[in-house]
């Protein structure tokens, strides 16, 4: 799969969540890179920044927090564009998650993880 088809997916996983929830996000932007740090070479995708849950006064002009979802892993655990598909929906919504200040252990409680 090429960077612009996974890209696309990416999009459109964006486009599946409700715009109710699209409204509230803050200062973020996402990002599709190819790999992630060799350090964790598994990694689907990372959110870094600071939860909305989290932001003070202090928080006004911070540079944007980034969601960044990783193609080559995605690719190497999935067998089909199917379970492409599925997953990349799986990794947005699980970074965007963590935005909104949900952890690791109540998104796999959810099946996000």
């Amino acid at each position: 799969m090429t960077r612009e088809d996974f890209e696309e997916l990416v999009s459109e996983a964006l486009d599946r969540i409700p715009p109710e929830l699209m409204r509230l996000l803050d200062n973020v932007a996402v990002f599709v890179e190819d790999e992630p740090d060799p350090s964790e070479p598994e990694l689907l995708g990372l959110y870094e920044g600071t939860p909305l849950t989290e932001r003070g006064e202090w928080y006004a002009g911070a540079l944007p927090d980034r969601i960044t979802i990783y193609r080559g892993p995605a690719l190497r655990m999935c067998s089909s564009r199917e379970e492409v598909v599925k997953e990349t929906e799986v990794t947005v919504v699980h970074e965007i998650a963590h935005h909104f200040g949900i952890d690791d252990v109540r998104l796999h409680a959810l099946g996000y993880g």
